[in-house]
């Protein structure tokens, strides 16, 4: 059964939540601070969590970095009441994988969710792509680089795999967000952005020119010699 996490402290909030998920046929646990939440991954696979951003003894921002640093990849969506987009951004940039904000519905939950959990397991059978001198294992979530290994967080790798597969082709910024998010595209959102970023410092090599470029107005591409 699928198990999911809610670390949220509200008790009527994280009902919500976890009777939106347990009607999807979803396995739920709570956890009201992080500390707990921490200890629940030490003991327990999760398959996706959903992460309060202002929790009573860390912040979530904290919280999601530690798990990351203790290797956990679980799928994280952060919801928080914090919604401009320098938030949102530092979310991210802390390792949540999506970024909702309060008031929000429950049906959107799952459906985040859902996505979270079908973008982790969704690998195709030939389990490898090799473009130039990047190299992924779909199977085991690794990349490597001119031979050096690259480590990338789930959402990371999913953009870098959705690159990989159009080599050359420009891809915009909707196409991006519709394949890799798997929802509506919003103009307005800020995520590609950001995960273009931090995927491109993950990249750099000294020595080897970039190989995502952007294109003006168009969106990204995947260039390798």
């Amino acid at each position: 059964m699928v198990q999911i996490m809610v670390v949220e402290d509200d008790a009527e909030v994280a009902q919500v939540i976890a009777d939106r998920l347990r009607a999807q046929g979803y396995d739920v646990l709570r956890a009201t601070t992080g500390r707990e939440a921490l200890a629940h991954t030490h003991t327990t696979r999760f398959d996706a969590i959903t992460l309060d951003r202002m929790l009573p003894d860390m912040d979530g921002l904290a919280l999601v970095a530690r798990l990351r640093a203790e290797q956990v990849m679980t799928p994280v969506l952060m919801i928080s009441s914090l919604g401009d987009v320098d938030q949102r951004i530092a979310g991210l940039r802390a390792g949540g994988d999506d970024y909702m904000v309060k008031p929000f519905a429950p049906d959107e939950v799952a459906m985040r969710v859902e996505v979270l959990l079908r973008r982790g397991r969704d690998y195709p059978a030939e389990g490898r792509i090799v473009v130039g001198p990047l190299e992924m294992d779909l199977i085991k979530r690794k990349v490597w680089l001119h031979g050096e290994p690259v480590a990338l967080l789930q959402k990371e790798f999913r953009l870098l795999e959705f690159l990989a597969r159009h080599p050359g082709q420009i891809l915009s910024r909707q196409m991006i967000f519709e394949q890799v998010w798997g929802y509506f595209f919003d103009p307005a959102d800020n995520l590609i952005n950001v995960h273009i970023g931090k995927l491109r410092r993950k990249l750099e090599q000294p020595g080897h020119a970039p190989i995502i470029e952007t294109v003006k107005g168009e969106g990204y591409r995947l260039v390798v010699g």
